[in-house]
């Protein structure tokens, strides 16, 4: 059987493969433990808005100034300093958390899931933050209620809910 190559550019000139992909079984591995690590904007609304209890609760690492610019509706608020002394008032150890900070650009949400992890809690980190929740359309709240924008067609589909993926 006869394998057609990846590339017909050296590898030392490709700039893709100057470094080899992992092999499939290193792959699989990484990929399905980043998505032990992660959850998407589209899947966290996606479970939220079916209603009840998703299983899961949302936490907002950011300043209280960033929670009143907007929020996911139902989130906790706790920032990031804050997680070591105050988690344990706000949030059930047998029920994970979600969290998420700013955006992609922000590792507040690195942060205060290391923190929670530290004190035992099961975690995830909300992919694209608060910006990629507005930047999809999704609702957002702030002290004068309920906003959306529309979706960022660079972001999310126009003409759907379901990106495909």
């Amino acid at each position: 059987m006869t394998t057609t190559p990846l590339t017909t550019a050296p590898a030392a000139t490709n700039p893709v493969l100057r470094v080899p992909p992992a092999s499939p079984a290193s792959a699989a591995a990484y990929f399905a433990a980043s998505l032990a690590f992660h959850a998407d904007v589209s899947d966290v609304a996606v479970a939220l808005a079916a209603g009840g209890d998703p299983g899961f609760v949302v936490l907002d690492s950011r300043s209280a100034a960033s929670w009143d610019q907007g929020h996911v509706p139902g989130a906790v608020h706790l920032p990031t300093a804050l997680v070591p002394e105050q988690a344990e008032q706000l949030l059930d150890r047998s029920v994970p958390v979600v969290t998420y900070c700013w955006g992609p650009g922000c590792n507040g949400a690195t942060r205060a899931a290391l923190a929670l992890a530290g004190l035992g809690y099961h975690v995830k980190e909300m992919l694209g933050g608060f910006e990629y929740w507005v930047r999809e359309g999704f609702p957002y709240e702030t002290p004068e209620g309920l906003r959306t924008r529309d979706a960022d067609p660079l972001t999310a589909p126009v003409d759907t809910a379901d990106c495909g993926c």
